[in-house]
């Protein structure tokens, strides 16, 4: 079972952060887990001035009244004697909160996603979609004003994306360990496609009908096999209701699936690859977080290095 140890909650907005400080205490809790919110406040340009023409600390000002907005944040928390840190940075927010996840080793980061500041038709804003593609630590993008309590949890996997399973197996024990804490369902959904399918039926080496039939059913035949080999471990097969094997391009089958089933929570990975700083996101994410309303809850695969230090 997938626990969390150290939570670090990101209050970049000064309202809509009831019902995700709430999710983040709830999980806090249920994990064992020490939670921490954090603030950011900007670099102000001329602040050096300022403090040497009229003795003037506008920096130290700006985090003392933003410490003091998150201390009466979680007051109603810790009045009922949760412990709940707060702390303070200067810079840009996903900068910051990454150098900060790498010092403390934070092993979740939860934060409200942004309201009409990201690219159209989507509700993530840019510190958003920064934090997702390179925060090496599991990254929880709650919708604003969401309910405390998820009842549908969709588990996105794709066990040929993850040569050595771990990646797929961190999105099965999240999902499954969410679920169990918040007596919810999950469903499990792996979408599967023929490479150079309309080739093979328009395009010049275009197959009969038949042949074709017989390629389909096998390539679904192998990633039927694939996906119960990665389930066993979950007492899980491609025969329950739960699990969807769905033909069709990834991101818009997940995207769909989960507004057409009510989700509450996608978790699914980003596919960094360890080593090389820049490349931080597979374009199935990508697509997903650019399309879908639901809250979602990434992973990076074992040994991502994140281009932030």
């Amino acid at each position: 079972m997938k626990r969390f140890r150290n939570i670090l909650f990101l209050a970049d907005r000064e309202d809509g952060l009831t019902a995700g400080l709430e999710r983040a205490v709830n999980l806090a809790g249920t994990n064992e887990a020490r939670l921490t919110v954090m603030g950011v406040v900007p670099e102000v340009p001329l602040s050096g001035y300022i403090k040497r023409t009229y003795d003037i600390d506008l920096d130290e000002q700006m985090k003392d009244q933003r410490l003091r907005s998150l201390e009466s944040l979680t007051r109603q928390y810790t009045d009922q004697g949760v412990p709940v840190y707060t702390t303070v940075a200067r810079g840009k927010p996903f900068l910051e909160v990454i150098r900060a996840v790498q010092r403390n080793a934070y092993d979740l980061v939860i934060k409200v996603a942004e309201q009409n500041t990201g690219e159209e038709g989507t509700m993530l804003g840019s510190t958003d979609m920064h934090l997702l593609r390179k925060c090496h630590c599991p990254v929880w993008i709650d919708r604003p004003g969401e309910r405390t309590a998820y009842r549908k949890i969709l588990a996105a996997v794709d066990p040929f994306d993850d040569e050595s399973g771990n990646l797929q197996r961190l999105i099965l024990d999240l999902a499954t360990s969410l679920a169990e804490r918040e007596h919810a369902t999950v469903e499990v959904i792996h979408a599967w496609e023929l490479a150079g399918e309309s080739l093979l039926s328009h395009g010049r080496g275009r197959v009969s009908s038949l042949e074709l039939d017989l390629l389909l059913k096998a390539t679904e035949a192998r990633h039927r096999e694939s996906l119960d080999a990665l389930l066993q471990p979950y007492g899980l097969n491609t025969q329950d209701d739960s699990v969807n094997l769905i033909k069709g391009q990834a991101s818009e089958i997940i995207t769909q699936h989960a507004q057409q089933e009510g989700t509450d929570l996608i978790v699914m990975g980003t596919l960094g690859r360890a080593g090389i700083a820049g490349l931080f996101i597979g374009n199935t994410a990508e697509n997903v977080l650019r399309n879908t309303h639901t809250a979602v809850l990434t992973a990076k695969p074992d040994g991502f290095v994140s281009p932030v230090q």
